[in-house]
């Protein structure tokens, strides 16, 4: 089953210093950190703040070439993660026909803020990623936007983590 969910911002993990993309339950309480590289936060964050670049950035233009071809981007969905690296896959709709494309979750996001389609996660994503296996030895707690906006948890590290995604 899939969970909708929307990015509620970005931030920098404090240990390794690598920015992190929050995903929370759009309807929930479910919140998913995804670490991604510096390029494709930046990406994100220019999306998020609506920053007007005087040239298109890669995903801008991915937008166009889909809205040329006249294909549509129906979702992307956070599928896997494995070996903690994270899989996404986005749904495209052309002429009838749907196609599924592997993509790294920080492209998928970027794309996804670009032409305003939901969000999803795999729900085997979020359980193993709250999995009691994986024991933290750092964490730390972090507070995003205000009042009835904000959004409160825990990050953490574990020790196989591979840097950057």
């Amino acid at each position: 089953m899939e969970v909708e969910m929307k990015i509620r911002g970005l931030m920098m993990d404090p240990i390794t210093n690598m920015p992190i993309v929050i995903l929370k339950e759009a309807s929930g309480a479910n919140i998913l950190p995804i670490w991604v590289g510096v390029y494709e936060a930046n990406a994100i964050q220019l999306e998020i703040e609506k920053v007007v670049t005087p040239r298109p950035m890669t995903h801008d233009l991915i937008k166009s070439v889909l809205l040329g071809l006249q294909a549509y981007v129906r979702k992307i969905v956070v599928t896997n993660i494995k070996d903690d690296t994270f899989y996404a896959v986005i749904w495209i709709e052309r002429e009838g026909q749907t196609i599924s494309i592997d993509s790294r979750p920080s492209d998928a996001l970027a794309l996804a803020l670009r032409i305003d389609c939901p969000i999803y996660v795999d729900d085997v994503v979020l359980s193993s990623s709250r999995s009691p296996a994986k024991k933290p030895f750092r964490s730390c707690s972090m507070s995003i936007g205000t009042g009835s906006a904000s959004v409160a948890f825990t990050l953490s590290k574990w020790p196989k983590r591979k840097w950057p995604r």
